[in-house]
């Protein structure tokens, strides 16, 4: 399987239902009566980041960790996530769309190219295809797993 394979076609299923889930998500509170931040902040568990940063997060771990491995190191976004549904749906819109102009060729000259991850003052040494399957990938499906699960958590019932 190639590089391209292994990442590119998953990070754009998964993002597309991420922008389905928004939608939902959006629709759930408006016919409920409920204030979009009970969503876009919603935590899974106290000691984890609200529903918009998994959002955000499956953008930095998807065309973020292509972005990184394009300049040779990758490190976290540490901007706020968007706060609205809206400001979402448009973050991840254009990380779709960016997505699909990537071409396979590019994806595939990234074998073997040595990158780093770099946070504060620690640093960690990669080959691309290392980062972006051992670490960002993961990354990327524990972030929608995350914010599904956020978004969802006891509220099927209201």
């Amino acid at each position: 399987m190639s590089l391209y394979a292994a990442t590119i076609p998953s990070y754009r299923q998964i993002l597309g239902s991420v922008a389905g889930l928004l939608v939902t998500a959006e629709a759930f509170c408006s016919d409920r009566g409920i204030s979009p931040d009970d969503i876009i902040q919603a935590r899974l568990a106290p000691d984890m980041l609200p529903f918009a940063y998994q959002v955000k997060s499956t953008a930095v771990h998807s065309l973020g960790a292509i972005e990184g491995v394009r300049r040779g190191v990758f490190s976290p976004d540490m901007t706020p996530p968007p706060a609205t549904f809206a400001a979402l749906k448009t973050r991840i819109a254009e990380t779709l769309a960016a997505l699909e102009k990537i071409e396979a060729a590019e994806i595939e000259a990234f074998l073997g190219r040595d990158m780093r991850f770099a946070f504060r003052d620690r640093e960690l040494a990669f080959t691309a295809e290392e980062f972006l399957l051992s670490f960002s990938q993961p990354n990327f499906y524990f972030r929608d797993h995350g914010l599904r699960h956020s978004a969802l958590e006891g509220r099927a019932d209201r």
